[in-house]
């Protein structure tokens, strides 16, 4: 999906109030120490990391998408904010940042990429041993999500077992995982009911 064209009007009431509540989840789920340096993949316009401000010592956020690396890098600057740093990057495609993290978080992107167990084998390349990693993200469904993206070629959400399988297949352990949010979008005529999960590994 092209999320240039979606850039300039993403932070709604409804995202930023979701952003709050996934932040809240990940500081809770996760170690959060302020001598850390963590990443957020897929960061988007900054929702979930400008909650974590404090948490972290640095925070790295990568997102494929030019325009809302745009947006983010305003929001930086209009608030001044010293410890985020940014990547126009595609990690999918063999980029990487050049450097190692502590802890690797990523809120609804992860069923937008279509090689799970590539991404995944790069976030444990991408995190220092005994790094965390926290993944937030749709619950399997049946395809009304997305039924107004046409090209929309990701997932229709995960199931938990299956999710957590790839990840201790990858080598991560202590894998934990729960569903924390049932929401609804309005998509054309209809309102279709979702839920999200959180999902935490370490590197062993």
């Amino acid at each position: 999906m092209n999320f240039d064209r979606y850039a300039k009007n993403w932070d709604t009431d409804f995202r930023i109030n979701r952003a709050k509540e996934i932040a809240n989840e990940i500081e809770s789920t996760i170690e959060c120490n302020k001598n850390d340096a963590a990443m957020e993949f897929g960061c988007g316009t900054g929702l979930i990391s400008f909650n974590l401000i404090d948490r972290f010592k640095s925070i790295t956020l990568i997102d494929s998408s030019g325009g809302m690396i745009d947006i983010l890098n305003n929001k930086i600057a209009k608030f001044d904010i010293k410890n985020m740093s940014t990547y126009h990057l595609d990690i999918t495609a063999d980029a990487k940042p050049d450097s190692s993290y502590d802890v690797i978080y990523t809120s609804m992107v992860l069923h937008h990429i279509e090689d799970t167990r590539d991404i995944i084998k790069k976030f444990y390349t991408l995190l220092h041993d005994k790094g965390q990693l926290c993944i937030v993200d749709l619950n399997k469904e049946d395809g009304r999500f997305h039924k107004n993206r046409r090209e929309f070629k990701g997932h229709n959400g995960f199931d938990q077992a299956e999710l957590k399988r790839i990840l201790l297949d990858t080598g991560f352990e202590n894998v934990e995982t729960r569903t924390f949010f049932h929401g609804e979008k309005k998509i054309e005529d209809e309102t279709v009911e979702y839920s999200l999960f959180i999902m935490k590994a370490q590197k062993v």
